[in-house]
């Protein structure tokens, strides 16, 4: 009698030493296959359709590592929790007499072809297009069909991962060179902006892009803190211009999700350095979420909190390229900026005061508090429907570009408010959102 075939399954895992834990991939997958606890982010091998969605957004790589397993024996959500690296490979012996379960093959031939490894820009391009056809059509609403994976057609190139974060040899060091709060004194959000100085190392950073900071010390079972993501707050001329720094926009976190009290790893460690402090920094990472070159590309920036960093950046950047022509007797014919802004308070929004001194020609920018004493509550989405007329122009724009950032809570209202400005001014919601995603018009970043 002959033994029965061992069904093969091509399981998809994340590399635990190589997570920053940015939750990218989590928030792009479609079917809800990736999860996480405080240790680990992980792939649930009963949800996973191989789509290939969260590869090319990922910023470190940790998600593109995959295991032929037994079906019977794929690795569980459960011990993925557990893992503090990613287990072997299952030599050929180890798999016994197997064979690729009934219609699994083509899949995973056909999710192979897609991985980031093997794709070409077009056929990438073909993926994305594909993906957001059938989120339009197939899928209930969720956020995760309609952000860009590639960066504008224009941005410059980015440079990623030139140190860690596997090896602590390959982390660079950075001299803390400015630690300031930016929020009010008495708030509940003690924000800080931190300027980080590399000296002669290079460490080449566009707007929109991120670093890792590797916390001291150790958690409670022993083992080194992994890396913690965050935007960079200053444009790629430094934030001295000239000078090789970067600059961070960090909040102190003393409270989970539920309000219970926490003291954040990082972002305590973070806010309480000195100048003179030396830290471990990662990266750069990031090639998606970049601002197009462009002069008169148009830019609306959708932010709450931090998320303002990579908006501070883009919008010096901009600020930077016209002082310079104005400068030198020249007009600078740029593209509108719009910004939508949003906090509890003004006494808890970062750079409201350097914000409120741009010129009023420059950027245009809107303020929603959602907290201020004896006012309705407002967010960035009510916003952008007051100003509908001028967002749906934009979203019929080529060459305007949308970017949103801060807690994943507002990424649902914003697209929201997107498809019903979209439909208020006869434009087709369909349609719309598609162009917006193959033509990486529209880029999330949201935690």
């Amino acid at each position: 009698m002959e033994a029965a075939t061992v069904q093969l399954i091509r399981q998809h895992l994340i590399d635990p030493e190589i997570c920053i834990r940015c939750n990218t991939c989590e928030a792009t997958c479609p079917v809800g296959a990736i999860t996480h606890d405080d240790n680990n982010y992980v792939v649930d091998p009963g949800k996973c359709n191989l789509c290939m969605d969260c590869i090319s957004p990922c910023p470190t790589g940790s998600i593109d590592n995959w295991r032929q397993m037994p079906r019977s024996k794929a690795y569980t959500v459960a011990e993925q929790l557990g893992w503090e690296e990613l287990p072997e490979a299952l030599s050929a012996a180890a798999l016994g007499d197997a064979a690729p379960a009934e219609g699994a093959a083509q899949a995973q031939a056909q999710a192979l072809r897609s991985s980031s490894s093997f794709a070409a820009a077009g056929d990438e391009a073909a993926m994305i297009a594909a993906s957001a056809a059938k989120s339009l059509t197939t899928w209930a609403f969720d956020s995760a069909h309609y952000g860009a994976t590639l960066p504008p057609w224009s941005a410059a190139h980015a440079f990623t991962k030139l140190y860690g974060p596997k090896a602590p040899e390959k982390t660079i060091e950075a001299c803390v060179t400015g630690n300031v709060r930016v929020t009010e004194l008495g708030s509940d959000y003690d924000t800080h902006h931190i300027v980080l100085d590399f000296g002669q190392q290079p460490f080449p950073v566009l707007e929109g892009q991120s670093i890792g900071i590797v916390p001291l010390g150790r958690d409670d079972k022993g083992r080194v803190h992994h890396a913690r993501q965050y935007s960079v707050a200053s444009p790629r001329d430094g934030e001295r211009p000239g000078y090789n720094n970067v600059s961070l926009t960090i909040k102190r976190v003393l409270q989970d999700h539920s309000g219970q009290p926490v003291r954040g790893v990082a972002s305590n460690y973070m806010c309480d350095l000195k100048v003179g402090d030396r830290v471990q920094v990662i990266g750069p990472f990031g090639a998606t979420f970049l601002m197009p070159n462009h002069p008169r590309s148009h830019i609306v920036m959708i932010c709450t909190g931090t998320g303002s960093a990579p908006m501070r950046a883009m919008t010096e950047w901009r600020r930077r390229l016209r002082a310079r022509q104005l400068k030198g007797g020249e007009s600078f014919e740029g593209g509108k900026l719009l910004l939508f802004f949003g906090a509890r308070s003004k006494e808890e929004l970062p750079y409201f005061g350097p914000l409120k001194s741009l010129p009023k020609d420059f950027i245009d920018i809107n303020f929603a508090f959602s907290r201020e004493a004896g006012k309705r509550k407002r967010y960035v989405q009510d916003l952008m429907r007051e100003r509908s007329a001028d967002v749906a122009g934009l979203m019929a724009d080529p060459q305007a570009y949308f970017y949103v950032c801060g807690l994943k809570a507002m990424e649902e209202g914003v697209l929201l408010a997107l498809r019903d400005i979209a439909q208020e001014h006869g434009l087709d919601w369909q349609q719309t959102s598609a162009a917006l995603k193959t033509d990486a018009r529209l880029h999330l970043e949201t935690y």
